[in-house]
This record gives C-alpha cells, sequence and structure tokens, in this order.
C-alpha cells in the first residue's frame, strides 16, 4: 500500500478592482500583516451617495501579525485611505476575538463605507 500526499490546496485568488484595493490597504495598514478570511460586499446609496459597505474579516497567527492587528485595530477609525474613485465615509472596527489556546490569533473584524468619488 502506497500512501500519497494530497495536492496543496491553491493559495487565495487576489480579488481586484475595489474591493482588492480594499483588502491591501487593509494588510498594509497592519503592517503587511495577516490575512482576510473573509469579504462581504453590498450596495448602499442615500438620496445624494452611493457606494458599498464592506464586511472585512481579518486573521493575524504570529506575534509579529497579531502587533500588525493591533495597529490596524487602533489606526483604522482615523486612517486616509487612498483608493482611486472611493471615499472612506466611515471605518470601525466591529468585533475583535484574541484566543491564546491552542495557539495565539486575533480576529478583526472590520465595517467600512466607500462612496463613488466623483
Amino acid at each position: 500500500m502506497q500512501a500519497e500526499a494530497l495536492p496543496q490546496a491553491a493559495a487565495p485568488a487576489h480579488r481586484r478592482g475595489t474591493a482588492g484595493r480594499l483588502e491591501r490597504a487593509l494588510i498594509a495598514l497592519a503592517g503587511g500583516e495577516g490575512r482576510v478570511l473573509d469579504h462581504r460586499e453590498r450596495g448602499w446609496a442615500s438620496i445624494t451617495f452611493a457606494g458599498t459597505r464592506h464586511t472585512v474579516r481579518l486573521a493575524f497567527d504570529t506575534p509579529d501579525a497579531i502587533a500588525g492587528g493591533e495597529v490596524l485595530i487602533a489606526e483604522l477609525p482615523d486612517h486616509e485611505f487612498a483608493l482611486p474613485g472611493q471615499l472612506v465615509a466611515d471605518a470601525t472596527v466591529s468585533a475583535v476575538d484574541h484566543t491564546l489556546a491552542p495557539s495565539p490569533r486575533l480576529t478583526v473584524t472590520c465595517e467600512l463605507l466607500l462612496l463613488e468619488d466623483g
């Protein structure tokens, strides 16, 4: 009997467009640390503005990554994003889960409202 190694799962595809740029901006704010677990996007509109609401959940699994996640938590609400064609009208941390066992992990959920600029 011979055992065969299972193929490794492919790395998640990088998102394109505004959603991908937003994910990369959040990771950059965390010092290049962390990874996106989930990203949900839904349309949003008022009488005068149109845009999208984003819910992004990120995981930080190493001590350096956790430190980056803590920077993200502290700086997100006041951060000035540079996303072409978009204005970040609101950015908040809506949930944080920090576990120590079986291994350290910080999970951060961010809520962002992006408005079309122009």
